[in-house]
């Protein structure tokens, strides 16, 4: 893959002065920046070559890689000695899991828990193969946990189902989901098959999470907001929505897995 098949200048649809929001795709070769104008997908170029797990974003960047944790520098992304990461996030500090454990880093890593198979961090929650975790490593039960949202309200999506916390968790829609995303106002999930959106009726019940039409097939890899609601596909279609409906653009990646906004 050359620099041309991986960067593109579309100034007829984009100018970088406009007040673009910043995201970035994880993938298997790579992480992608991607400027977004309203929902205009503009330029995207690839910021570091090598296969990612995972990508977090508050502020600070950091990416997850079977290698080690990178954290982005004004010199570029540096090694911070983790090891091999699935997943990567942060909760004031930044948090990783791999090779069997949940740490935080701090001058170096700590060791939070021993957990296996980390899926996702979320704020102050972790998605793991035998449940939902806090970050300081206490479970909170569910079982088969693929993802975890804490921004806003507390969900975790799971082989199972849709869950939200209450007084414990409540099932919101049965079925094996796959993502899970959410701010104050927003709230988003997916199986294999389709995307959900929450709607206003006020509640977390199954009758308020209702399909998203989309304009193009793909698994959805993961979602996250700005301005506008943003999902990428597995298979590197880029969607944006501020309002008036779906437009995306296929970014020519393979292997996504993460999406962050700067």
């Amino acid at each position: 893959m050359t620099d041309e098949d991986i960067t593109i200048d579309e100034k007829r649809v984009y100018d970088e002065k406009s007040g673009a929001t910043t995201t970035y795709v994880a993938t298997s070769v790579g992480l992608a920046r991607v400027n977004v104008s309203d929902d205009i997908v503009g330029e995207f170029s690839l910021e570091y070559r090598g296969e990612t797990a995972d990508v977090a974003a508050d502020g600070r960047l950091a990416v997850a890689t079977p290698e080690d944790v990178l954290l982005e520098t004004d010199d570029g992304f540096v090694e911070t000695g983790f090891g091999p990461a699935t997943a990567v996030g942060f909760d004031e500090n930044l948090l990783a899991g791999g090779d069997g454990r949940l740490a935080r880093y701090d001058d170096g890593w700590e060791t939070i828990a021993e957990i296996e198979d980390v899926r996702a961090i979320s704020g102050g929650l972790v998605a793991a193969a035998d449940g939902v975790y806090r970050t300081d490593g206490t479970s909170v039960g569910l079982d088969g946990a693929n993802d975890v949202a804490a921004d806003g309200d507390l969900l975790a999506a799971t082989d199972a189902g849709l869950y939200y916390l209450a007084n414990g968790w409540m099932q919101a829609r049965e079925g094996a989901f796959l993502v899970v995303a959410a701010d104050d106002d927003r709230a988003h999930a997916a199986t294999a098959d389709g995307l959900f959106e929450r709607t206003d009726g006020g509640t977390d019940s199954g009758d308020d999470w209702m399909p998203v039409d989309l304009p193009v097939g793909g698994r959805i890899a993961d979602v996250a907001y700005d301005e506008a609601t943003y999902a990428v596909t597995e298979d590197g279609t880029f969607l944006a929505n501020a309002g008036d409906g779906w437009r995306h653009r296929s970014l020519g990646l393979p292997g996504v897995v993460g999406l962050a906004v700067r």
